[in-house]
């Protein structure tokens, strides 16, 4: 039974699949395999895969035989992104907004150290893109527990990048990338850059949650309980 590529909670992985593609779908749960060579099988909740059209299949023997298998729940969580420590906070943000300026709003996505994860949301009413951008950066930081060792926070913004961590003048929006510098700096977050609307699930979802905030004109901000 061959394997088809796909995404777990931003984490690429192997998934079972039939023939045609469709995933093998066991009492609710998948096979997958985080790494194809290292022999150890998990179960991933059905409804946490995400299959992109035209996704590659590869043959049974591209994954080696199960050594140690270690079952794994709806509730999964996946590992660390290989570029942050492993007891990091990963953030995914997005902003965005109807017209430029216009109604806008902003989306955040958090992975605690073991992989749960948490989303909010926040309208920011008339403001504009780069304003919505900002702000997700800042609300993800500031939303982020305390005593996190560590902060890795993704932007489809170059913009927000330049102005917070690469000495870009702001000739906008003073006020806002003052504040959210100075907050970035205190917590040591590190800012990375991934490309919008390119698959990366947990930066499309931090957009959808985004497009939330504007067209329901709320906002949700992250608890911990």
């Amino acid at each position: 039974m061959p394997w088809i590529e796909a995404t777990l909670r931003g984490q690429r992985v192997l998934a079972r699949a039939r023939g045609d593609g469709t995933l093998v779908d066991e009492s609710g749960r998948v096979e997958i395999r985080y790494k194809p060579t290292d022999g150890k099988s998990y179960r991933a909740g059905m409804r946490n895969l995400e299959v992109a059209v035209g996704a590659k299949l590869h043959p049974d023997e591209a994954c080696a035989p199960v050594g140690t298998v270690a079952g794994a729940s709806r509730s999964a969580k996946a590992p660390a992104q290989p570029s942050a420590p492993a007891d990091a906070w990963i953030a995914y943000t997005d902003g965005a907004c109807s017209g430029n300026p216009g109604p806008a709003g902003s989306g955040v996505v958090l992975v605690a150290p073991g992989g749960k994860m948490h989303e909010g949301l926040e309208y920011l009413g008339e403001a504009t893109n780069n304003v919505a951008e900002l702000t997700a950066i800042l609300r993800a930081v500031e939303w982020i527990p305390a005593d996190a060792r560590a902060i890795v926070v993704h932007t489809d913004s170059q913009y927000a990048i330049g102005v917070l961590q690469k000495g870009w003048k702001a000739k906008a929006n003073g006020e806002l990338v003052a504040h959210a510098k100075r907050v970035v700096a205190e917590r040591g977050a590190k800012l990375v850059y991934v490309p919008g609307h390119q698959g990366v699930v947990l930066n499309e979802r931090a957009d959808e949650l985004a497009r939330e905030a504007v067209t329901t004109r709320s906002s949700r901000a992250v608890r911990f309980s």
